[in-house]
């Protein structure tokens, strides 16, 4: 059981440290190792008796931490923290990218229009709900769909990764999330950023009858607090 447990603390620090990779597969498939020769943990995680997800972790292909090579530059604009500031860095995000210059009034409302817009397909409309399915997983892991659905009608109501999902497909809009470069080194302050979640990725791509967006770029500060960086 020791030996278990220093396996398990060996294999989380190396993720935490971009040193080795964590892989789903759908099926059983071989030993990363037995592909290129490199050391390698397999685990198995087993659901009901219908579905089973195997995981492999194996040393990343490259030395360093892949967010270390990944910290861009940007300049901070603050987003006023009311419980609205998710949906507030969006609707400033995407004005900014339109060249609109939004005033405190019309930040606000635009803020719980976009709330407002997660709340009918999701809790509103049981046909426009089963498009967001990566959504209704993300929110039904920590509470009820119907306790979900009353908290979000409430203007202080914390944004995160759900409506994240829902927003960027329902404005058809490329968002990516960042954090501050000193919370990943844990050392010192640094002025760069890291980019740790990209939603809508498919919108920043040109279509036949739609032009590539740009994407909006928000900071996570880590205490339930979004920025937006320009």
């Amino acid at each position: 059981m020791a030996d278990i447990k220093l396996s398990n603390e060996v294999i989380l620090e190396q993720l935490k440290h971009g040193t080795a990779k964590f892989e789903l597969v759908s099926s059983p498939v071989p030993s990363i190792s037995t592909l290129n020769s490199q050391t390698c943990s397999t685990a198995t995680f087993l659901g009901d008796n219908s579905h089973r997800f195997f995981a492999r972790i194996a040393p990343s292909q490259s030395r360093g931490s892949p967010a270390m090579r990944k910290i861009e530059r940007y300049s901070v604009q603050k987003v006023t923290g009311d419980g609205r500031c998710l949906f507030r860095a969006l609707v400033k995000g995407m004005a900014f990218n339109k060249s609109i210059s939004l005033n405190p009034r019309e930040e606000r409302e635009n803020a719980d229009e976009l709330r407002m817009a997660v709340k009918e397909v999701i809790c509103e409309n049981e046909e426009e709900r089963r498009q967001y399915e990566e959504a209704l997983i993300a929110i039904t892991v920590d509470e009820s769909l119907k306790r979900y659905c009353q908290r979000i009608g409430r203007p202080d109501f914390w944004g995160g990764e759900s409506e994240l999902l829902v927003l960027s497909k329902l404005c058809r809009q490329p968002i990516i999330v960042y954090i501050p470069e000193h919370e990943h080194t844990k050392g010192g302050w640094s002025s760069g950023f890291i980019p740790i979640a990209e939603y809508g990725v498919e919108f920043s791509k040109a279509l036949r009858k739609e032009k590539a967006r740009k994407a909006v770029r928000l900071l996570y500060s880590g205490r339930n607090h979004y920025d937006l960086l320009v």
